[in-house]
């Protein structure tokens, strides 16, 4: 796969949630959202348990709530839309605090918030404790696609120069007295991104012709597997394992 590359949401720490292999993680993961989403929403108690449980593996693995909160932030656009269910839903209506909401939209709501906002911390906590690389390492040892896992390492690769080909094509725009300041200026900015589509292809042209002269066939060679103890598999599925008990206690309830 090549060398590491570092991305903003990992934090390089020395805990055991760390060390565990990136496919177990994501198994764990994975196997953690079905539970969380397959729980039905009027059992609330459970995901305050669900989220007891994430808060466990980011105090294991020494991920600061902070960091965590603000990570969170990306489900904004979700919650914009949780919050106008209960004006814009159908069915029985219900008086809180003055206003007319929909029983059903207040629901919910509730749904899409809790599970969806699980769901996002548990991905934080993925990609806060493994690096980008080793995702793909992972998702090639869980024996996904070889294409999708090879594009996916394309776009981490090249998604710096890319932007850094942007950066480069700006300054020299600035560097020449241009500021886009309204519609006129938006025929500059659409040719600025023609040629950037164009340097991209080229590019990529490049890379292609360079690795098939190396003996590139369709797939990239493995340069590490990575293998996981009985152990290890144990201890990354224990989340997903007592989530799996909470949710069935809930459903019996």
């Amino acid at each position: 796969m090549g060398a590491g590359h570092a991305h903003r949401l990992y934090l390089k720490r020395h805990t055991p949630v760390h060390a565990l292999p990136p496919h177990t993680k994501l198994a764990a993961v994975f196997a953690f959202v079905v539970v969380v989403v397959s729980t039905p929403r009027e059992a609330m108690w459970a995901f305050g348990v669900y989220a007891a449980l994430l808060g466990v593996v980011a105090f294991r693995a020494r991920v600061p709530a902070g960091f965590l909160l603000r990570r969170l932030l990306i489900e904004v656009p979700f919650v914009a839309f949780a919050v106008l269910m209960p004006f814009v839903a159908e069915g029985e209506r219900v008086d809180v605090l003055g206003l007319s909401l929909s029983e059903s939209g207040l629901w919910g709501a509730w749904n899409v918030l809790a599970k969806g906002t699980l769901g996002v911390a548990a991905s934080v906590l993925l990609a806060a404790t493994t690096e980008l690389r080793e995702l793909l390492l992972g998702l090639q040892r869980l024996r996904l696609p070889p294409l999708l896992v090879q594009i996916a390492s394309f776009m981490i690769r090249y998604g710096d120069l890319i932007t850094d080909e942007m950066r480069r094509m700006r300054i020299a725009r600035e560097s020449r007295g241009f500021e886009a300041r309204g519609v006129r200026h938006w025929g500059v900015l659409a040719k600025s991104a023609g040629a950037l589509f164009i340097r991209s292809y080229e590019r990529g042209e490049r890379v292609h012709l360079a690795m098939v002269s190396r003996g590139y066939a369709g797939s990239m060679p493995v340069i590490d597997e990575v293998d996981a103890s009985r152990a290890q598999w144990s201890y990354a599925l224990a989340l997903p394992v007592a989530a799996l008990g909470i949710c069935l206690l809930g459903w019996a309830l």
